[in-house]
């Protein structure tokens, strides 16, 4: 963490060096069009309570498309992209290091924005959201334990809220908050890459969860850079057997993540 404070630090002295100065703070505070791409550094930690841990440091792409109309009424593409390789920790199978991660993500929301005038707005938005996540265990832990691949799907509603003001000198501050709401997730669990003995790969169902997200980003120009946070907890899954006799499931478990992102918008 004290690396990516190091580049909040360095990147906010270099945009702000650099930026251009511009008139922003005479238009209108609505939702801006066009296309945007940018890169996240992050820190990241998946829990099983009492059972076994994920986490460290990942990086990242992110891209959106949004379209506007003279009616206020906006909608918007989402894409990320975030890769890690991360520790895992178990009290009952060990250690691994270095452990495959990647996070794939797409969303498309709609919404409008109300009050653009030149010093306060506020954006409300709905949609729909597709997270898929893989990591990949295979090997041996510190015990000599066998993992496995896994495979991670969700489908969620997200409901945020987005407010922009002024700071002056064309710099605006875009806080937004945002609830997630979980409609389903399917869990493929590799379990033949154990090499156990009658044991075959399986897929849980979940129905319970939630999300939310906050972001603090600040706009000049062109850029938009700043921090942010996502965070899931989804309950027990379904039960299916996994062959020798044998039951598994997928337990309850959250997730949190927050880092730093910069974008630039064409």
């Amino acid at each position: 963490m004290k690396a990516l404070a190091a580049a909040a630090v360095t990147l906010s002295a270099v945009l702000l060096l650099g930026a251009k100065q511009s008139n922003a703070a005479g238009e209108l505070l609505a939702t801006r069009p066009g296309l945007e791409l940018g890169v996240q550094a992050a820190y990241y930690r998946y829990e099983e309570p009492d059972i076994m841990k994920l986490s460290g440091n990942r990086g990242g792409l992110v891209g959106a498309y949004t379209f506007t109309d003279a009616r206020r009424l906006f909608s918007r593409i989402d894409v990320r992209d975030s890769y890690g390789r991360l520790k895992y920790e178990s009290s009952g199978t060990g250690t691994q290091d270095k452990v495959p991660d990647n996070i794939f993500e797409v969303r498309a929301v709609g919404g409008a924005d109300f009050f653009p005038g030149r010093s306060f707005s506020l954006s409300p938005y709905a949609g729909l959201g597709y997270r898929y996540l893989y990591d990949d265990l295979r090997g041996y832990s510190s015990t000599g334990a066998a993992g496995y691949r896994r495979e991670s799907n969700y489908m969620y509603a997200p409901l945020g809220l987005t407010a922009r003001m002024h700071l002056g000198g064309g710099w605006v501050l875009a806080p937004t908050a945002e609830f997630d709401v979980f409609l389903g997730g399917r869990q493929k669990s590799y379990l033949s890459d154990t090499g156990i003995a009658g044991v075959h790969d399986v897929i849980n169902s979940q129905d319970k969860g939630h999300g939310y997200r906050a972001y603090v980003m600040i706009e000049k120009d062109h850029w938009a850079f700043g921090g942010w946070m996502h965070y899931w907890l989804i309950e027990d899954s379904d039960v299916q057997s996994v062959g020798g006799g044998y039951a598994g499931y997928e337990p309850r478990n959250w997730t949190r993540e927050g880092g730093l992102e910069i974008r630039y918008r064409f």
